[in-house]
C-alpha cells in the first residue's frame, strides 16, 4: 500500500554560411560577423548522447523513476517562484507585525490551493520534492519551514515526516549521491525534450561534469538499492 506525502528543445544552433570570407569576433554570447549589419545571439545547446539501457529492465526502472521525477517537479519549481514573490514583497514591509500578518496569508494560501495535491504524492515523489524544493530553491524544506513557520514547528514536521521514512533535512547533491545524479539526468534530458519546462536552480550544477563521473552508473541497481530500502 502506498503512503502519501503530506506536506507542503533541443534547439538546433543557426549555421551561418556566408558567401564571401569575413572576420568574425567573439564577444560575450554574441558573434558580430563584419560586413554584416546582423548581431545574432546564440543560444548555448548542450548535445547527449541518447541513453541506452542494458535490458529491459533496466529501461523499465529508469521510466518508473522518470515519471516519479516528472510529477514532483512542478511543486518545486513552483515553491521556488512563490518563495521569490514572498520575499520581494516581504521586502516592501517593514512593520515586523506586518510581516507576520502577511506571512500567514500567504500560509493559508499555500496550504488552501496546493495540499490537496501535495496529499496525492506517492512516497517516493514525496523523496523526490524534498530534494527537489533544495535544488529549485537553495534551501531544504526544513529551513523553508523553519524561516517562515517557527523552529518548534520544523521539528514537529520532520518529526512526522520520519514516520514516512522521509527527512525534510535532505539536501540535493547529484555529485555524491546516485539517485540525485539520476533526477538530475532526467531533469536535463526532459529539458532538452521539452517535456519539462527549465527553471534555474539555486544550487550550482555542471551536468556535464556529472555526466563524466557517473558514466558508468548501473541505473537499475541505484534504483532496486532504493526500492529495497524504503518501499518494502
Amino acid at each position: 500500500m502506498k503512503k502519501k506525502l503530506i506536506l507542503f528543445g533541443l534547439l538546433l544552433p543557426l549555421a551561418l554560411y556566408p558567401q564571401k570570407k569575413d572576420k568574425v569576433d567573439k564577444r560575450d554570447d554574441f558573434y558580430i560577423i563584419r560586413n554584416d549589419s546582423l548581431t545574432i545571439p546564440l543560444d548555448e545547446v548542450v548535445v547527449i548522447d541518447k541513453r541506452s539501457f542494458d535490458s529491459d529492465k533496466e529501461r523499465r526502472y529508469y521510466f518508473w523513476y522518470y515519471k516519479k521525477v516528472h510529477r514532483a517537479y512542478p511543486f518545486a519549481t513552483l515553491a521556488s517562484e512563490k518563495l521569490s514573490e514572498i520575499n520581494e514583497e516581504l521586502e516592501g514591509i517593514k512593520s515586523k507585525r506586518k510581516r507576520k500578518k502577511h506571512i500567514k496569508k500567504i500560509q493559508k494560501y499555500m496550504e488552501g490551493e496546493f495540499a490537496d495535491q501535495l496529499k496525492k504524492l506517492t512516497r517516493t515523489e514525496g523523496r523526490i520534492l524534498i530534494k527537489l524544493v533544495h535544488r529549485q530553491t537553495g534551501e531544504t524544506m526544513y529551513e523553508l519551514i523553519k524561516d517562515y513557520r517557527s523552529g518548534w514547528q520544523a521539528f514537529w514536521y520532520n518529526s512526522t515526516a520520519k514516520m514516512f521514512r522521509l527527512s525534510l533535512k535532505k539536501e540535493y547533491e547529484p555529485d555524491e549521491i546516485a539517485l540525485d545524479f539520476i533526477i538530475e539526468d532526467i531533469l536535463q534530458r526532459s529539458y532538452i525534450n521539452g517535456t519539462l519546462e527549465e527553471q534555474e536552480p539555486k544550487l550550482d550544477i555542471d551536468y556535464l561534469q556529472l555526466l563524466d563521473q557517473w558514466k558508468d552508473i548501473e541505473v537499475q541497481e541505484v534504483i532496486s538499492e532504493y526500492i529495497d530500502k524504503y518501499m518494502k
